[in-house]
Parts: C-alpha cells; sequence; structure tokens
C-alpha cells in the first residue's frame, strides 16, 4: 500500500478549510441528553445534515473542483448519493456542467435531488464499480475532470475540515464515531483530528452487510463485496480496485470499526426523531445504532458522532418512524415501534 504521509497532512486540510469557505458551511455541534444519559457521558452531535445539500459530500467536491482550471469543460463522477450531490452543488457554483453516474440501487430520491441541482444524471449497472467506469469513460472521451468519491488527496483534506471543527469546538473531545464506507470522511477527520489531538480514539462504523472497508481491513487488502440494499446506502459501494490512499489511512489511523444490523440502524433512525427531534439517513445513525447496542465498551467521552446526511426517501422514513415493516430488497426488516 502506498505511504499516504507523501500527500497528505494537517496543512492540506487547512488550505481546504480556506478554499471551501463560502460553498461549505461549518455546522453546528449539539449535545444529545438521551444519547448522553444512556451512555453515562456527554455525547456530542454533528450536523453535518446541515450543509447546504443536506451532507458532508460538499466538503471534498468543492475543494476538489476548486483547483480546476476555468477551460475544464465539466466534471464527472460516480456516486451512491450524496457525492453526486455535493459535485452537483459545487459545479454549478462554478458554472460547470455535471455529470453523476449511479448504480441502480441509488434510491430515486437521491437521483432526484441530484437532477434538480442541475446534473445530469446516468444510471448505470448494480454496483458503484459500473458506474465508475461510465464515468471514466467520460474523462476519457469527452474530457471531464473526475471528482473521485472519497480516494482523492483534494476530497479527503476536503472531508478533514470536519476533524479541524471538531476540536475547535470542543478540544477536550475523546472518542469520534464515523459512518465508514470508502473511507474519505474517516480518513479527513481522522488525519487532521489525530494531527491536533494524537490520542484522540476514532471508531469507525458500518453496516453488516456490504461493508467494504471493514472487510478490506479485516484482510490487509482491498476485497470484492456484494452491495445490497441498506437503510445505510450511502455507506455502499466498494473502494476501487485501485485504491491507494483510503485503506491505508484508515489502516493506520482508525483504531477500531463495528458493524451494526439492519435493526439497529432502524431503532437508531427512531431514537435520532424521537429523541434528538432529527431526520437522518441510515448512515448518519450508525454512530447511535452502536451506542444503543452496547457495541462501544471502549468509547470515553466526551464523544462526538458525525450525523452525515440526511437525503432519504420520506415515505420510508414515515415508515420507520410508525414502526412499519420495511422492505430491502429481499430482505424485510419486521417493524417496531420506537420506545426509549
Amino acid at each position: 500500500m502506498s505511504d499516504w504521509r507523501r500527500e497528505l497532512s494537517l496543512e492540506n486540510v487547512t488550505a481546504a478549510r480556506a478554499a471551501i469557505a463560502g460553498i461549505a458551511v461549518e455546522t453546528p455541534l449539539v449535545p444529545s441528553p438521551f444519547l448522553s444519559s444512556m451512555a453515562g457521558m456527554e455525547v456530542l452531535l454533528k450536523l453535518e445534515i446541515a450543509q447546504p445539500i443536506g451532507a458532508f459530500k460538499i466538503r471534498g467536491a468543492a475543494n476538489a473542483i476548486s483547483v480546476l482550471p476555468g477551460d475544464c469543460p465539466g466534471v464527472t463522477c460516480c456516486s451512491t448519493g450524496n457525492h453526486g450531490r455535493g459535485v452537483a452543488y459545487a459545479a454549478r457554483a462554478r458554472g460547470l456542467r455535471a455529470v453523476i453516474c449511479m448504480s441502480e440501487l441509488v434510491p430515486e430520491a437521491k437521483v432526484e435531488g441530484i437532477r434538480a441541482l442541475g446534473a445530469e444524471v446516468r444510471i448505470i449497472g448494480r454496483s458503484q464499480d459500473e458506474a465508475g467506469k461510465e464515468s471514466r469513460r467520460l474523462v476519457e472521451e469527452e474530457g471531464l475532470a473526475e471528482i473521485p468519491p472519497f480516494d482523492d488527496p483534494l476530497v479527503i483534506a476536503g472531508q478533514g475540515t470536519i476533524g479541524l471543527e471538531l476540536l475547535d469546538s470542543r478540544p477536550d473531545l475523546e472518542t469520534l464515531l464515523i459512518p465508514l464506507s470508502g473511507g474519505g470522511l474517516a480518513a479527513g477527520i481522522a488525519l487532521a483530528a489525530k494531527a491536533r489531538k494524537p490520542g484522540i480514539r476514532v471508531i469507525g462504523i458500518s453496516m453488516d452487510r456490504g461493508a467494504a472497508m471493514y472487510e478490506a481491513m479485516q484482510a490487509g487488502r482491498n476485497v470484492a463485496v456484494e452491495e445490497v440494499p441498506s437503510l445505510a446506502d450511502s455507506l455502499g459501494g466498494g473502494l476501487g480496485a485501485d485504491n491507494r490512499l483510503t485503506l491505508p489511512l484508515c489502516r493506520d489511523l482508525v483504531d477500531e470499526t463495528v458493524l451494526v444490523t439492519e435493526e439497529e440502524i432502524y431503532r437508531a433512525m427512531q431514537c435520532h426523531y424521537y429523541e434528538d427531534r432529527i431526520v437522518c439517513e441510515g448512515g448518519s445513525a450508525v454512530g447511535a445504532a452502536a451506542m444503543l447496542a452496547g457495541k462501544l465498551p471502549s468509547m470515553k467521552g466526551p464523544a462526538a458522532t458525525i450525523l452525515s446526511g440526511r437525503n432519504l426517501d420520506m415515505k420510508m422514513h414515515a415508515d420507520i418512524m410508525a414502526g412499519r415493516a420495511v422492505r430491502l430488497g429481499d430482505l424485510t426488516l419486521e417493524g417496531q415501534p420506537y420506545h426509549a
């Protein structure tokens, strides 16, 4: 694996903070009284749901697009939803064409959200890797600039600005709970936070079906993982055959990885809604899911969990809040009314 230290440092994250100002916003860090009481320590929520696109992905996209030359004909990417929305938003701010390539597994609500930002959407295959092939074709044949979803130094540095904000607000934080997918978010935050505070503990959390980074970290190499429908659909997708940065970064800087079930994510989404009065995606709720399931015995407070996005199918959200059954491909989650 490559040595990420040759390409990334705290200085890159600091530079990204200046580059994305005016496009991404500094998001609130607020307490969760319920989770704090349940965990026996202070638990804070980093509200990336408050970004203009409703997700953290705007940070990395805006940083990568900020360095493009003025004669760039446009941008493209493959995405499970939120990265595409971030690229579309940042491209529109620069007056650039954007073509977003997505698989058939991406929820229609996320597809329509991207189209609403003026981007062209192309639905290709049933995996992020298949969508990525179309994005690369657009680079080769039409000259568009590809904005990678995670394995890119500019994207990682952009996501890392969350780590700066966390420790600016609360230098006493001891644990960070980060949704774990391709690793751009976890890698960026861990890089920035550990540069500022080496002893801070970083825990990456994913769903237990199709957790590509978790499997790669366990194996010590990139492995193929089947993508399946999940409440945490924003955490789906592989690491890419040529992963250079996020896997070694997560290997070196993420202290622990935890998996949660669909049932645990279901309950955590309910918890955020009924206790915190927050609407969030399943991928946002994995930190709370791990806490509620008692899967974080090593967690020390104060702790912060990243609510990474809120772009979900609101009909499904309504079903979950009402305790109704939810269908995920060949899996049916039986409904459970919320109880504290």
